[in-house]
């Protein structure tokens, strides 16, 4: 199985449009099954100071875990820029799944990483950031990343119309299948 994180709590998300079309490409290209996490839906109720004891870990999280996290091999992972780097919400996120199953989670797992951003960068530098944190808990990473910039310009209500961009992320699916 392949999870397509949108890794941002943020409502109708730009970020989200991306990590949609990639999972249609992934099911376009692929075999597998593809889930779509987005952090956009997902309840908070587990964030509190007991979050970082297995004990503390509350139901909906174990379910997120179980359903997206461990039991997936690759993962896709659409992240915005924030303030230079990834969102709170999706390292909050690793943070809390790396208290329980931390072996199984991400360990030998593949992983690609998007960066998307209004900025002229395609947030190069959280990618980097990411890939640090993916790299502690284990993943594997895909030496191609895929920044894309600009986003504000490839899209129109909410679908992405930019044919060059698109085609790029076609490719980098097929890349990624094949990683």
């Amino acid at each position: 199985m392949i999870t397509v994180i949108s890794g941002t709590n943020r409502r109708a998300s730009e970020s989200l449009m991306f990590a949609r079309k990639f999972v249609d490409f992934l099911q376009e290209h692929g075999r597998e099954e593809v889930k779509l996490l987005s952090l956009e839906s997902i309840p908070h109720d587990w964030f509190h100071p007991d979050m970082y004891e297995k004990e503390g870990q509350t139901e909906s999280l174990i379910t997120l875990q179980d359903e997206y996290i461990t039991g997936a091999d690759k993962y896709l992972i659409v992240c915005p820029e924030y303030n230079g780097s990834i969102p709170g919400s999706l390292k909050l996120f690793l943070d809390a799944c790396s208290v329980r199953n931390y072996a199984t989670n991400f360990r030998r797992k593949k992983a690609a990483l998007v960066g998307v951003a209004t900025g002229r960068a395609g947030n190069l530098r959280g990618i980097d950031h990411l890939t640090s944190i993916m790299h502690h808990m284990g993943a594997i990473i895909m030496p191609a990343y895929l920044p894309i910039s600009r986003i504000g310009d490839l899209m129109e209500e909410g679908t992405i119309l930019d044919e060059n961009t698109l085609s790029v992320m076609e490719q980098f699916v097929i890349n990624f299948l094949a990683f």
